[in-house]
């Protein structure tokens, strides 16, 4: 017997970590980076990343949890409507159910008895699903999403702080740069692996950006620098 692997099951919480990782370690190396370009001592780039890192978890937690919380509101409101429906215009619902499935493919008749049947076993179900776009798997989780864009955060933010601890002070700015690109690598190949998406693609996508942000970073602390010397 043939089985299939998917992935989408994983889309919410692969999303919030993926993006949580990224942002920890892309946000707290560029401001290392843009300290470092402005300062010949190791303390403020520690402080800087430190705050970062703080500062980024509980951003990205409070963010995520506004954000999927206003998805699982939207999504609860239109459940609330569609089961008004089915209450008082059942004939109008299994219409529009009926025209859903047409459209798909199915001939009027096979329609009309998928509809019937759907809506005998849990019409709801069948509104939410195939009307709205709602199922259990892409469900909006709040909690779970904060919780690994948190986690995910801290541990990517963790990364850059190492580096700051431990570069020279006086390649601060390569080094930090080198091992975000390796770090940021890492993570593209691990989200890549855990959606079944294309890898080299992910790579790409994330390190060239990251060389952007981590650039623009590095320019902002040189021109700082220079004008308070």
């Amino acid at each position: 017997m043939h089985v299939e692997t998917h992935y989408i099951n994983r889309s919410g919480w692969l999303r919030a970590a993926v993006l949580g990782a990224n942002d920890g370690i892309l946000s707290t190396t560029s401001l290392a980076i843009g300290v470092a370009a402005a300062s010949v001592t190791r303390e403020p780039i520690l402080l800087a990343a430190v705050a970062g890192l703080v500062a980024g978890a509980l951003s990205m937690a409070a963010g995520e949890y506004v954000s999927v919380s206003s998805q699982s509101d939207v999504e609860t409101a239109d459940l609330k409507r569609e089961k008004a429906a089915l209450e008082t215009q059942p004939e109008e619902e299994l219409e529009e159910l009926t025209d859903i499935y047409i459209q798909r493919g199915l001939n009027k008749e096979l329609a009309k008895q998928v509809a019937i049947e759907l809506t005998a076993h849990n019409a709801l179900e069948a509104h939410a699903r195939d009307e709205l776009g709602i199922n259990e798997i892409t469900q909006a989780n709040p909690l779970i999403a904060a919780f690994a864009s948190a986690i995910s955060f801290i541990i990517g933010g963790l990364l850059p702080l190492l580096v700051a601890i431990f570069a020279p002070i006086k390649e601060m700015v390569f080094y930090q740069y080198g091992f975000s690109i390796l770090f940021l690598a890492f993570s593209g190949v691990l989200a890549a692996k855990a959606g079944g998406s294309h890898t080299l693609k992910a790579v790409l996508r994330i390190c060239i950006w990251g060389t952007f942000a981590m650039g623009m970073s590095a320019l902002v602390g040189y021109l700082f620098g220079v004008q308070t010397a």
